[in-house]
């Protein structure tokens, strides 16, 4: 699952995705949009089942600082599969 909310000039985005060794990760990076200021933060969840909480979590946190959600899609769906492609080119930026 990949979900981003962004205002004027912030953004967050999350990811949560097993690893190889089917361990779920919760993925989260923030910004200015625009800059290069942020940050990364990875969370190992106890289950998928954990993720989606703090994805709700998340949720009701970006709304309450007035983020909007401009992205959501399942990470092995098409979608999904082309946004993970355009985030792996930025990490050769």
């Amino acid at each position: 699952m990949i979900v981003r909310w962004e205002s004027d000039h912030d953004y967050v985005l999350v990811h949560i995705h097993q690893d190889m060794f089917g361990d779920w990760i919760f993925s989260r990076a923030w910004g200015q949009i625009g800059t290069q200021f942020g940050g990364l933060k990875h969370q190992l969840a106890d289950d998928c089942e954990q993720a989606m909480m703090w994805l709700g979590d998340e949720t009701t946190i970006q709304s309450s600082r007035g983020l909007h959600k401009v992205l959501e899609v399942e990470a092995g769906s098409v979608a999904g599969q082309e946004v993970v492609r355009q985030l792996s080119l930025l990490d050769n930026a």
